[in-house]
């Protein structure tokens, strides 16, 4: 067995084993780490395939932002983690149905004939994995990724829509109101006698 082979089994290992604790982890400070250690892994193992780009996109953009962002966000609400879990066994026989749809839809999508392709030859000296990744992209695959441009954008604005709530008590500016102020509204003179007239 290669050498090769070995470190492939090992951090794939570890790739499992930290997802299984992401999702099983009773602290969700635990969780995020445990995601954060998956991360890293899984950039090991783009390169070891030779995807230097990609491993270090996700190294860089999921570790050192949005795992910074999930960690600041878990850390600064007061999450009720009881609460959380009362609904557990209620929704565990719908969970598991998706999960067994998930792995037969994965299991027929491997076992089919879109993975009986001969391997590609490796990046030469003189070829980029970038540019190889960019032409495919915006060549081949360029309907696939506006779309999913699209789905973030879209995901994005239902974002911010679902957070934004009008909440009572607070006291909003009206920039029309303070525009059409006048000085006689909100000045007004007082002729008071100095400290030595009597």
């Amino acid at each position: 067995m290669e050498i090769s082979t070995i470190f492939f089994y090992v951090l794939a290992t570890v790739l499992v084993a930290s997802g299984l604790l992401v999702i099983t982890s009773r602290n969700a400070i635990h969780s995020a780490l445990f995601l954060v250690l998956a991360f890293f892994t899984s950039g090991a193992i783009w390169m070891m395939l030779h995807a230097e780009f990609l491993a270090i996109a996700i190294v860089l953009i999921y570790v050192g932002a949005v795992m910074v962002l999930f960690l600041f966000v878990v850390m600064m609400l007061d999450i009720n983690i009881d609460k959380m879990r009362e609904g557990f066994w209620r929704y565990l026989p719908v969970g598991l149905i998706v999960a067994l749809v998930m792995v037969g839809e994965m299991a027929m999508v491997l076992n089919g004939s879109y993975f009986h392709l001969e391997p590609a030859p490796g990046p030469t000296a003189a070829q980029s994995n970038t540019q190889d990744l960019a032409r495919e992209m915006f060549t081949n695959y360029a309907y696939p990724f506006e779309i999913a441009s699209l789905i973030l954008l879209v995901a994005m604005i239902a974002a911010v829509a679902l957070t934004f709530r009008r909440r009572q008590g607070l006291k909003n500016v009206d920039p029309a109101q303070q525009i059409a102020v006048k000085a006689a509204d909100r000045m007004r003179i007082v002729s008071m006698p100095s400290a030595g007239e009597e």
